[in-house]
């Protein structure tokens, strides 16, 4: 009694013909070299368009530069300027107080004596 030998199942295509990494090494075992070649040249400028959009014009995302020090950086120097600009209007607005105070107490004083 002998088992008859039975091949490997094939692995499910998907619909729309797209090969996953799994599937691409499992058809490069079938082909000859040319066709390998070609279907390595295919899923390698695949890989480049996907980088070229998720990460734009930047080529790779580790040479991308992280923007949030900067922005940091730009909020606290906003804040302290208006916090300056707040700060002297302040101190003019009181001075100005002030005048008007020492004004009124003058002419007090002038006909008091």
């Amino acid at each position: 009694m002998t088992l008859p030998t039975s091949s490997p199942p094939e692995p499910p295509v998907p619909q729309d013909g797209r090969l996953e990494h799994g599937d691409v090494s499992l058809t490069m075992r079938r082909t000859g070299n040319s066709e390998r070649y070609i279907l390595q040249a295919a899923a390698l400028r695949r890989r480049q368009l996907r980088a070229a959009v998720l990460y734009g014009s930047s080529r790779s995302w580790r040479q991308r530069q992280a923007l949030w020090p900067a922005a940091l950086a730009g909020i606290i120097l906003v804040a302290v300027i208006v916090a300056a600009v707040a700060v002297t209007g302040a101190f003019k607005r009181q001075q100005q107080i002030t005048q008007e105070e020492q004004q009124r107490q003058q002419p007090a004083v002038v006909e008091s004596t």
